[in-house]
């Protein structure tokens, strides 16, 4: 255990320096006036977030769950991304090396699928492959706009195959199935007809978004959790709240394409999915991944109810604010989302002193 501790505690200390890098250049670009580090620190919030934070915690649980080497070149390839730019070095190094973690996350995905044929693997193949398309777009100079909606496929497909994967324990009819998988096929078309057409793309894919998330609602297994007490239904509660974020970005992507480039209802269709759901999801599965990949118990406390409770109230706020143009709302809501984050580090890191002390 401590032999492999050695090899993770660096790429978590990265994947949280990248986090806290990319929640104080979100605060730059909300327009609170706090120091700047570096001047293009704003422009990298998102490749913070999704390359150097979740791209590596992801490659992570994976390498670690696969207990093999070549996997751990999934994780240290998008941490030396984060590093690359933190070190203000040249962007094309760092969307190389961002590329070179989407690819390898490809293979693992190819390997799991060879080991054991299912349908959830190829869904997250998918999901790699939505990655490295957005990387690879990010290298040749595409501004951001263009290639978030492919690194929102990378998030959704990816948490998607997950759920797909616990929900044939429900044994759901053939149809159930078809649904899921013509949702993803929509989101996928409408990804690959942007590169054409850009704001009919974005409509296609916030069909396809709104579908997964009617499909997730109504047949995950989240259900059957509501129903228990403790870290189940805490994880429930996470996991249905984010699916009605995801509808939501869904339904904003069909209605507001055509201003999927930048201002407030750009900043809307993004967070709802980028914080409403991946953050839910995040908080529902980290006192089941932190342990798998750490070894170290983290035990679930009632207090984290409030900062999942912080994050629902302060996305509504800010895009409430940026639907309505009112720029205080929108501020004071997204630096709350900043506060319900760094709650929910220090609630967790609280689980595990505790736990450690017993």
């Amino acid at each position: 255990m401590a032999s492999a501790l050695k090899k993770i505690v660096p790429l978590m200390l990265l994947a949280v320096m990248s986090l806290v890098a990319g929640l104080w250049a979100g605060a730059l670009r909300l327009g609170w006036s706090i120091p700047v580090p570096s001047p293009g620190l704003p422009l990298v919030h998102g490749p913070f977030m999704v390359v150097g934070f979740l791209g590596t915690l992801i490659g992570l649980e994976r390498a670690v769950a696969m207990n093999r080497a070549w996997p751990y070149g999934v994780p240290v390839s998008t941490a030396l991304g984060a590093l690359v730019v933190v070190a203000g070095l040249p962007i094309p190094v760092a969307a190389s090396l961002a590329i070179i973690g989407s690819f390898l996350m490809g293979l693992v995905f190819v390997e799991l699928y060879r080991q054991s044929p299912a349908a959830h693997f190829v869904v997250m193949v998918l999901s790699a492959a939505a990655w490295l398309a957005g990387n690879c777009l990010w290298l040749l100079g595409f501004p951001f706009y263009f290639v978030a909606p492919w690194w929102v496929g990378f998030l959704v497909l990816m948490i998607a195959g997950e759920r797909l994967q616990l929900s044939r324990i429900m044994q759901r009819s053939p149809r159930t199935f078809y649904l899921f998988h013509a949702s993803t096929a929509l989101l996928l078309l409408g990804l690959s007809y942007s590169i054409v057409s850009f704001h009919a793309g974005l409509r296609l894919a916030g069909i396809g978004l709104l579908a997964l998330a009617l499909w997730l609602v109504k047949y995950d297994v989240a259900w059957r959790s509501l129903r228990q007490s403790g870290l189940p239904r805490f994880m429930a509660v996470c996991l249905l709240s984010g699916y009605v974020w995801l509808g939501v970005g869904g339904l904003l992507w069909l209605l507001l394409a055509s201003q999927f480039q930048a201002g407030p209802r750009y900043d809307a269709m993004l967070h709802t999915i980028f914080l409403g759901f991946v953050f839910s999801m995040i908080f529902a599965h980290a006192p089941v991944i932190f342990p798998s990949i750490t070894g170290m118990a983290l035990p679930f406390f009632g207090a984290f109810y409030i900062h999942l409770l912080l994050l629902h109230v302060s996305l509504l706020l800010r895009v409430g604010g940026d639907l309505m143009l009112w720029v205080t709302a929108y501020q004071w809501g997204g630096l709350l989302n900043i506060v319900a984050v760094l709650l929910f580090l220090g609630n967790n890191i609280r689980a595990v002193r505790s736990s450690r002390r017993q």
